[in-house]
């Protein structure tokens, strides 16, 4: 029995270990679904978003949503450092290691004495009296002086990527309006093609950034905005329109920037739905019709941005671009949906849309 819960014990460190090395240091995604980092986040979200799901939106709602994300991270941190300390304590049981204390020492006595070496301490006053059990000792405190490393130089990177996500969308709300639009974007630049050729590269540098970042750290998914209308999916959906826009017709625009910038963003919205394992939600109908697409052209043209009459809506409508269009419209509604998050509107702001938008996409097999 004892050799079980030894062998039970040392498992239960390698699974932990090998889990906090795939989420603080392995630079890549990791495919694999049973690891207890990735049950940990699917089973809390789905306990804190039952709340504000049923809550109105506002600053409310969005103040509680904005705590799960540095919050859970703690809480995974603690929840790593107490199974390792619970999984050395049952090794030290298993191999029948005795303690200085009356009897040996109980389970409990066991716990105090792995918590006291995991942490550093070096009280002293409980110790193992056999060789085995020192070694076991020597070994918790070596992992958990790593452990405490790694988490001390995690948490500076991981704010530096979020700092880095957020300075763009912050600049983005004087250019794009709040929640940002792609037709404000566009008509902010008016003629000034150049200056926005350098807008999208910079979004396209954007786009590759928080691709890395948010694969290498998936919890940086959950971390919102300090303002309520402003959101990393809304932004990243805001350019994905305006380069739409560019590549299907602006005259004089800059449509191998607006391309490249697209292609990225596109490869952003796919990967991180992978990531989240949100599935493919039913189709909805198109966001822009032909009656919103004459609005957009007749609002464009009033700040000097042509959009010619017929060529737009015809590459729109092209296979490849539809094709291309809805693969991308399903990602991002399955990101808002999990991350409760708003979609960039469609219109500038107007007496209409002057309040928040704040919409729950409808999703099928949301987690």
């Amino acid at each position: 029995m004892r050799s079980l819960i030894a062998a039970a014990g040392a498992l239960w460190i390698a699974v932990i270990m090998w889990d906090a090395f795939e989420a603080i240091v392995l630079p890549r995604r990791v495919t694999r679904r049973l690891r207890p980092a990735r049950l940990f986040y699917r089973v809390t979200w789905r306990m804190w978003s039952a709340v504000p799901r049923r809550m109105r939106p506002g600053g409310r709602r969005e103040t509680f949503l904005s705590f799960y994300g540095p919050l859970s991270l703690l809480v995974l941190l603690a929840a790593w450092a107490a199974s390792l300390v619970i999984a050395f304590a049952m090794v030290q049981v298993g191999i029948g290691t005795r303690l200085s204390v009356a009897g040996g020492g109980a389970f409990l006595d066991h716990l105090y004495l792995s918590g006291e070496t995991f942490f550093t301490l070096g009280l002293g006053d409980v110790t193992p009296t056999s060789r085995a059990g020192r070694a076991v000792m020597v070994i918790e405190a070596g992992v958990g002086f790593g452990f405490l490393a790694l988490v001390i130089g995690y948490l500076p990177v991981l704010y530096q990527a979020f700092s880095r996500r957020e300075l763009n969308i912050t600049l983005l709300d004087a250019r794009a309006g709040s929640p940002p639009s792609a037709e404000e974007l566009l008509r902010g630049f008016g003629a000034y093609q150049e200056e926005l050729a350098v807008l999208l590269a910079e979004w396209e540098r954007w786009g590759a950034d928080v691709l890395e970042s948010h694969l290498s750290y998936p919890v940086l998914s959950y971390y919102r905005s300090q303002h309520d209308n402003q959101s990393w999916l809304a932004a990243l959906t805001t350019v994905l329109d305006a380069s739409v826009l560019v590549m299907v017709g602006i005259e004089g625009a800059c449509s191998r920037q607006a391309g490249l910038t697209f292609a990225m963003a596109r490869h952003a919205v796919v990967d991180l739905a992978q990531v989240l394992s949100r599935p493919p939600v039913g189709s909805a109908p198109d966001r822009l019709t032909s009656s919103e697409l004459a609005r957009l052209r007749t609002g464009l043209a009033a700040a000097g941005v042509v959009v010619p009459a017929g060529d737009a809506e015809d590459k729109l409508a092209e296979p490849d671009a539809a094709a291309g269009l809805a693969r991308r419209r399903r990602a991002q509604r399955e990101l808002a949906d999990e991350r409760l998050g708003p979609p960039a509107r469609r219109r500038p702001e107007s007496e209409s849309v002057r309040r928040p938008r704040r919409r729950l996409m409808e999703s099928v097999g949301a987690s």
